[in-house]
C-alpha cells in the first residue's frame, strides 16, 4: 500500500488519471496491487472511478487527492471501517431501508425516467456521521449507483441537523414529524397551490397575484 501511495505521488499526479493496465505494469510483482489501491481510500485518499465519475471509463481511474501519509509509522493503521460488509449486514440495511435508495427512492431495476433508460442499482455505503458528542462514526445506508457517484467522501453533521430539528416551530415539527413517520414527504395544500400557480401563463399569474392581495387587505 505504501508503494502505491508514493507511486500514485511521484508517477501519477493529484487530478491525473491512471488505467489498471498502467497499475500493474508498475507493479508486476504484486498479485493485488488493485486492492492495495482500494486500502488507501480508508486512509482519505481519494480516488476516483468510473462508479464516482460518470466521464472516466471503465478501467479508468482518477487520483484526486492524498490522505493520510502511510509511509510514515502509525499511519497505516486500518480504521475500524476498514473490514468489508458481510451478506448479513448488506441484507440488514436493504431491509432496514425498504430496499429503496434513501437518496431518491428509486427501486432496483426500475428505470429512473428522465430520459435515462438505465435500471437502478443498489449498494450499501458508508457515510459518517458526526455525533452530537462530537465522536465521529461510519452507518450504513442504501444508495443506488446514480445518488452514490462521487459521494465518496460524504458526511453527516448531526448535532447541527438535530439544531435545526430544534429551531423549528411548533407547527414545523409536526409537519416534519408526519413526513418522518411516513417516510416520505406528502404535499401541503399550499404546495399543490403553487404548482399549479408555477405552470400558468403571465396573465393568469397576475390575476392570482390580484385576488391574494385582495384577500390579505379584507384579512
Amino acid at each position: 500500500m505504501v508503494r502505491a501511495a508514493l507511486w500514485l505521488l511521484t508517477e501519477v499526479g493529484e487530478g491525473r488519471i491512471f488505467t489498471k493496465a498502467e497499475l500493474r505494469a508498475a507493479f508486476p510483482d504484486v498479485a493485488q496491487i488493485d486492492r492495495r489501491i482500494r486500502d488507501l481510500r480508508d486512509h482519505g485518499w481519494r480516488i476516483d472511478t468510473s462508479r464516482d465519475d460518470p466521464a472516466l471509463k471503465q478501467e479508468e481511474q482518477r487520483f484526486v487527492s492524498r490522505g493520510a501519509e502511510v509511509w510514515i509509522p502509525g499511519q497505516a493503521k486500518a480504521p475500524k471501517h476498514k473490514n468489508g460488509l458481510t451478506a448479513a449486514q448488506r441484507q440488514k440495511t436493504f431491509e432496514r431501508d425498504s430496499y429503496l435508495c434513501r437518496s431518491c427512492g428509486i427501486a432496483a431495476g426500475e428505470a429512473y425516467g428522465d430520459d435515462d433508460l438505465t435500471q437502478a442499482v443498489l449498494n450499501i455505503a458508508r457515510r459518517k456521521v458526526l455525533l452530537a458528542d462530537g465522536a465521529e462514526e461510519y452507518q450504513l445506508v442504501t444508495e443506488c449507483k446514480r445518488c452514490g457517484s462521487g459521494s465518496t467522501d460524504r458526511e453527516v453533521d448531526l448535532g447541527a441537523l438535530i439544531e435545526l430539528v430544534e429551531d423549528l416551530s411548533s407547527m414545523e415539527r409536526r409537519i416534519l414529524a408526519g413526513w418522518i413517520a411516513a417516510d416520505q414527504r406528502m404535499p401541503e395544500p399550499i404546495d399543490r397551490l403553487w404548482g399549479l400557480y408555477r405552470t400558468l401563463p403571465e396573465e393568469a399569474r397576475k390575476a392570482v397575484a390580484s385576488a391574494l392581495d385582495d384577500a390579505s387587505a379584507d384579512s
